[in-house]
């Protein structure tokens, strides 16, 4: 993990720490860090935020779902569960709502440094969301033609974005709606320290491990702000062995309730012994 949120006076992020979400050109600022053990399977990359609340009630109903499913009148007619992120300049948001608008947006782009020489790692930014997100829940307005930018006149982009929704990516099947990066951003976290997948390295070599013990350095497009409420930004590298990838959460969810239910019986079985009715008598009292 690498945290990069910049508080430290010493962090190369520090003078980005109070960034606008608007910031022409974007701040930038590279990390250097060193992998002790190389990466044998494929790595995947992930952004983390801290005290950053997704379950907040408000904050999970502010989207318009019929809209995100490519539904026209809902796309110039948002729902009223969007406001205030529901119109700006009387002109519809799209995607509208609290969700959408708060999309995180730093650029994270990963180099291998060898004898002073920054060679890039690639980053794979498909095959990131889940299928049914891809295929069923998200897709673009219909119409005449593909051209989204005809499909999305009429509308605005949210407030804090840079650009509108149909400027997202360059190719066809990852933009607008069914962006794969907006789409893992609109699957909300319950808990307020979470991680989201943000790139895939493939494992090119059998030979070869995927990401090798040495030096890399992280280059960071500084866009979102959490200094305001206290948060933090890291970047994971994360792989799986034959057994998965590591996940503590259940294990700790398990023991955890296991331990109340065991010292539940214990308690319950030293009340039924000291006071429960020990009346054997057949007799059937008046």
């Amino acid at each position: 993990q690498i945290d990069y949120t910049g508080t430290e006076p010493s962090s190369p992020c520090n003078k980005c720490l109070n960034v606008s979400w608007d910031s022409t050109p974007p701040c930038t600022c590279t990390i250097n860090f060193t992998l002790e053990h190389s990466f044998e399977s494929n790595v995947f990359m992930y952004y983390g935020l801290s005290n950053f609340y997704q379950n907040h009630r408000r904050y999970v109903k502010s989207r318009d779902d019929s809209q995100l499913n490519g539904d026209n009148s809902s796309l110039l007619n948002p729902s009223k569960e969007c406001e205030p992120y529901r119109t700006n300049e009387d002109k519809p948001i799209a995607p509208c709502g609290a969700i959408a608008n708060s999309m995180f947006n730093d650029t994270l782009e990963l180099y291998r440094i060898d004898n002073d020489t920054r060679t890039p790692i690639t980053l794979i930014k498909k095959g990131i969301a889940w299928w049914t997100d891809k295929n069923v829940k998200f897709r673009n307005p219909t119409g005449d033609g593909n051209n989204l930018t005809a499909l999305f006149q009429g509308t605005t982009k949210p407030v804090n974005w840079p650009k509108p929704v149909y400027m997202l990516d360059s190719e066809p099947d990852n933009n607008g709606f069914i962006n794969e990066d907006f789409i893992v951003w609109m699957r909300t976290a319950a808990l307020p320290t979470f991680r989201k997948l943000y790139r895939l390295i493939e494992k090119k070599n059998n030979l070869q491990p995927t990401l090798q013990a040495g030096k890399y350095s992280l280059d960071i497009a500084y866009n979102y702000p959490v200094h305001s409420f206290d948060g933090r930004k890291r970047m994971i590298l994360s792989t799986i062995s034959w057994m998965g990838g590591k996940n503590p959460f259940l294990g700790i969810a398990y023991i955890t309730v296991g331990s109340i239910c065991f010292f539940l019986g214990v308690v319950l079985l030293f009340i039924h012994h000291k006071y429960g009715n020990r009346n054997t008598s057949a007799d059937i009292p008046n």
